[in-house]
């Protein structure tokens, strides 16, 4: 991951990954620790399946702890955004039009990017022409299917 890079988050996606951080270290890591602790009590620790089991969450966890923290220093709050300039940026939901259908998306920072919730990354292919774009424009974008054209028909 690289430290330098600015990640953008929206203030819910911020307090989800602030939850998930408190409740990783003040709950689940020490609960893990503990289950290391009893384990290495009971003795040989090679044939000893539940310390390895524990030792291994431990360090899952551990890596997500490192990982939370990293982007919550990094993170940068991605402001409410109101169409003002009528434009699409990070924040913006947007309706689109492809062939008839009307899909609703979120354009949201990689972090928080979850297809399955409409909420598109702005580094995704589809996030990445529909930046900059406004209402009436249309965009292409190269999918497993071929290419599928997007008209903008409403910003919010």
């Amino acid at each position: 991951m690289d430290n330098n890079k600015k990640i953008y988050l929206t203030k819910e996606g911020l307090t989800e990954l602030k939850k998930e951080y408190d409740e990783l270290t003040n709950k689940k890591r020490p609960t893990v620790l503990a289950r290391v602790s009893q384990a290495r009590n009971m003795g040989d620790l090679s044939e000893n399946a539940e310390y390895v089991a524990a030792r291994e969450e431990l360090t899952f966890i551990d890596g997500r702890i490192d990982e939370l923290e990293i982007i919550l220093k990094q993170a940068v709050i991605i402001r409410d955004v109101k169409a003002s300039n009528h434009a699409i940026k990070l924040g913006s939901t947007v309706t689109l039009n492809s062939n008839g259908k009307k899909e609703v998306f979120t354009v949201v920072g990689e972090w928080e990017a979850d297809p399955t919730n409409k909420k598109i990354s702005h580094e995704s292919p589809l996030g990445k022409v529909l930046i900059g774009k406004r209402v009436g424009e249309k965009v292409q974008v190269e999918a497993p299917v071929g290419k599928i054209t997007y008209s903008v028909v409403s910003i919010h």
